[in-house]
């Protein structure tokens, strides 16, 4: 028999013999991973990489045994060599996933506070990316170094590596600068995943954060996509940093003659019959008593944005109702008060009040006058 036949049967046995394997021990892992949700992850993650790895290594044996000596054996060798360190950083890449997984297992983001989880969530999400994109450096580098002509070249790349590095560093400074901000977010506690926040006047929720870029969902279901940079160099509200719960207010003008007392009252029977309200903050205020209204504040209290955002509108909704049926005399109105002119017998006499007068009827009111007005006393006539 030629010895390429004899190559080709060895080479589909051996890579036979390392799918049946690799399969074997996937079975084994996933009927564990039923105990064990760790175990899962990882027979679902590492199959593909593990039975790519494992069919490499069976060819790449098979040519070292099998195969003679000629020109074509090197380069077959050289591209399994390099298919073998992509499987290996493949493989490596799943385990940092099931790395991942297991963590955020632990990891409950459905409690009312849950600060510390999303916190814990947002740095686990970015290591695990650092770790992705550090291991695909290192590939990259392994499989350059397997070429001689890399290897030679590594002195002098070693003479010039100030002048490279300082060209590299202006040439990609925004790029690194977000990879070195995304890395401080994820430290920093500045904002994490599913943290309220107002940015650029939109409200939204933090859906995703990267080395470059934060993914903030909006209320209204769109996505704004900010620079991780932007989040280190600019104001922004974070509403749910320290803890989810929240105040917020609703405002109302209304006429002077409301009656506060009910209105108080009004506002604790609407929040004490909402789920919504958490019990902590009821108060009402006027806050100003100027011009021809009045403003009246209600401060109120929730477990979380989206539940305070619900509150507001509905207390809203319901003082606005009971004083336009229980006290329409209260709601907002405008007096005008029409000038009479002529001399008709309805109109008053001018009154010769002294305390009218600028300075008033005293005597260093009249000195006043006698400095301002000169010797005339009147002003009219200067």
């Amino acid at each position: 028999m030629p010895w390429y036949l004899l190559l080709g049967v060895g080479a589909l046995a051996a890579v036979a013999a390392a799918i049946l394997g690799v399969y074997l021990l996937h079975r084994l892992i996933s009927r564990l991973g039923r105990r064990a949700r760790v175990l899962a992850s990882l027979a679902s993650r590492a199959y593909r990489p593990a039975q790519a790895l494992a069919v490499l290594f069976a060819l790449q044996l098979s040519l070292l045994l099998g195969a003679p000596g000629g020109g074509w054996r090197e380069p077959v060798l050289h591209g399994l060599g390099l298919a073998l360190i992509g499987a290996g950083a493949w493989l490596v890449i799943a385990l940092v996933l099931v790395f991942e997984d297991a963590s955020l297992a632990r990891i409950r983001l459905d409690r009312a506070d849950n600060r510390q989880a999303r916190r814990m969530h947002t740095q686990i999400t970015l290591i695990r990316r650092v770790a992705v994109a550090v291991i695909a450096v290192l590939t990259i580098g392994a499989m350059l170094m397997t070429f001689p002509g890399a290897r030679a070249a590594g002195t002098s790349l070693l003479a010039s590596a100030g002048v490279i590095g300082a060209i590299s560093a202006l040439a990609a400074q925004s790029l690194l600068g977000n990879v070195f901000a995304g890395v401080q977010i994820a430290f920093s506690d500045a904002i994490r995943i599913e943290d309220v926040v107002v940015v650029e006047k939109e409200w939204g929720r933090i859906e995703d954060i990267t080395l470059t870029y934060v993914v903030v969902h909006l209320w209204d279901d769109r996505r704004l996509i900010l620079p991780t940079s932007y989040f280190m160099a600019k104001p922004f509200e974070n509403w749910t940093r320290r803890e989810s719960r929240l105040l917020g207010t609703v405002e109302l003008d209304v006429d002077w003659s409301v009656p506060v007392e009910a209105l108080r009252a009004e506002l604790r029977r609407a929040l004490e019959a909402s789920e919504l309200w958490d019990g902590r903050v009821c108060v009402l205020q006027v806050t100003q008593a100027v011009n021809t209204l009045i403003r009246v504040r209600a401060l109120v209290s929730a477990a979380d944005a989206g539940s305070l955002w619900d509150l507001r509108c509905l207390v809203r909704e319901d003082l606005a109702r009971w004083l336009r049926e229980q006290h329409a005399e209260a709601l907002p109105r405008l007096r005008v008060e029409q000038a009479r002119t002529g001399g008709g017998r309805d109109e008053p006499a001018p009154a010769d009040d002294a305390d009218a007068r600028l300075f008033g009827d005293t005597a260093d009111g009249r000195a006043r006058t006698q400095v301002f007005s000169g010797p005339a006393g009147n002003p009219a006539e200067n």
